[in-house]
């Protein structure tokens, strides 16, 4: 996907000053050789850094080596201080990461303490105020390191995108969709631009590719896409006016960004001036890496391009929207396995979701609008949804939003679309997710988080975490299993 970034990853070994640096220096190579068996793409930085001057000569090869993402190997105790003035000044993710001891053979001057190092570090690193990511378990022999390493690129990718990214915004976030507003401040705090736009703006842009003949081959890739589905073909010119602009747009503004996602209001006055809801095209461009949320849901557009960036693949934003009913549930009870009806729930939107992703896809009307803007009509000017059911696997649910005060909160939790027949409308499926009962309590509900979630088509629930932690987010929540209480949990329940 070419909205998201290429991680070019180094590898650099430290080593303090009064142990070997050959032991440093061949551990690396391992690692890189490690990595080269699994096909994980590494940088070797062939600089060992002992002293400042060290950091110095590190970052010049480093530059001229192209790295945007820096694993720190503590191949021996290493140099606490040097370590974290070259994480401090390297411009981008940093992951620290130890060696373990190779043989019980060799604990004398094969010996090289990073286990006791990394301690040491850690308490430099936050003199520096630095946020690097730390494995779970951060020390391990060549195999593990290139493991963690294989993590961390993704976790790099999901940074890297967030502070190159612009948010783009058609339209002011509506008076009755006020969970979707929130201060834009923390997103500043992140590096993220935020573009913000009217509806006239949009309306202007979309006229002015009204005789662009690259139109007639925009709505020739829909048709093929749609197939059987194209049940508007006289449509679909329009339609794809529209997607030209906001491409064209896009590419026109992101000026000193280099990755963008939208955020566009979508009802009740788009139709009217468009002759048509957005949702298919939301879902074209969500295809592609660009994610276009509903609702002016800015946070709901991070969160999408966040889920792309730890996936590669397209996301959604569904609304989680409505329980399932008990007989329903009854009915396909053998099916679902271990789940409680608790744990169930229905993921729903207009009609937004990447063909890719839906069962038979279709193209529709939106139902919801049809009755509030054309009663008792044959569909017009609410033509334009994608429709279906969302295809069962697995899936991740996430969400990063500020609170009304600017500080900033995310969940992510684990869970899969079931292969169970929604029988409703719009593009929708049958989510679980264990333990989502007391989820949707103590997080979602009592943390306020509103009502839009990221789908990630992926389980990428430690990378997203791990990213989130990484720029700067405390609160990261998730579905605690059974046994571990929410702290505001009634033990009494039940």
């Amino acid at each position: 996907m070419k909205n998201v970034p290429d991680i070019h990853m180094g590898v650099i070994a430290v080593s303090r000053d009064c142990f070997p640096i050959e032991l440093s220096r061949k551990r690396r190579q391992n690692v890189v050789a490690a990595c080269k068996q699994k096909n994980i793409p590494v940088i070797e930085i062939d600089t060992i850094v002992e002293n400042e001057n060290d950091v110095l000569r590190a970052l010049e090869e480093i530059k001229e080596k192209g790295v945007n993402a820096l694993a720190v190997y503590l191949g021996n105790f290493g140099p606490e201080g040097p370590l974290s003035l070259l994480a401090q000044k390297f411009n981008g993710p940093v992951m620290l990461v130890a060696a373990a001891e190779d043989t019980g053979k060799d604990l004398i001057n094969g010996r090289g303490d990073a286990y006791c190092g990394l301690l040491s570090a850690t308490y430099n690193i936050g003199l520096r105020r630095l946020n690097p990511y730390i494995p779970e378990y951060p020390v391990g022999d060549a195999q593990g390191v290139a493991d963690m390493l294989a993590e961390f690129r993704i976790i790099s990718r999901i940074v890297v995108g967030v502070k190159k990214l612009k948010i783009f915004s058609f339209g002011p976030r509506p008076f009755d969709f006020l969970t979707c507003h929130a201060p834009i401040q923390p997103l500043f705090d992140m590096g993220i631009e935020i573009m913000e736009n009217s509806e006239l703006d949009l309306y202007d842009i979309v006229q002015k590719e009204k005789d662009n003949p690259e139109i007639k081959r925009i709505a020739k890739d829909m048709a093929a896409e749609l197939g059987k589905g194209n049940t508007y073909p006289d449509l679909i010119e329009k339609l794809a006016q529209y997607e030209l602009a906001l491409e064209k747009f896009m590419d026109a503004q992101l000026g000193a960004s280099q990755f963008g996602a939208f955020a566009n209001k979508c009802w009740p006055a788009f139709e009217k001036y468009f002759g048509h809801v957005p949702c298919y095209l939301n879902s074209r461009l969500a295809a592609r890496g660009v994610p276009v949320a509903c609702e002016a849901d800015i946070y709901g557009a991070l969160s999408e391009y966040m889920a792309v960036c730890a996936t590669e693949a397209q996301p959604a934003i569904l609304d989680i929207n409505n329980s399932v009913p008990k007989d329903m549930y009854e009915e396909v009870k053998q099916e679902i396995g271990d789940y409680t009806l608790q744990d169930l729930w229905m993921g729903f939107h207009c009609g937004n979701t990447s063909t890719g992703c839906l069962v038979q896809p279709v193209m529709q009307y939106q139902l919801i609008m049809h009755r509030l803007m054309e009663p008792g009509q044959e569909p017009e000017i609410t033509r334009g949804t994608i429709e279906g059911q969302i295809k069962a696997g697995p899936v991740s649910v996430f969400r990063i939003q500020s609170t009304p005060d600017a500080k900033m909160q995310a969940y992510v939790a684990h869970g899969e679309v079931l292969n169970v027949n929604p029988q409703s409308f719009g593009c929708i499926g049958v989510f679980a997710v264990h333990e989502m009962g007391r989820f949707y309590r103590h997080v979602l509900l009592e943390k306020r988080f509103p009502h839009h979630t990221a789908i990630a088509f992926k389980h990428v629930g430690k990378y997203l975490f791990a990213a989130t932690r990484m720029l700067g987010v405390h609160d990261v929540y998730f579905n605690q299993p059974k046994g571990m209480l929410y702290p505001s949990e009634n033990p009494f329940r039940g």
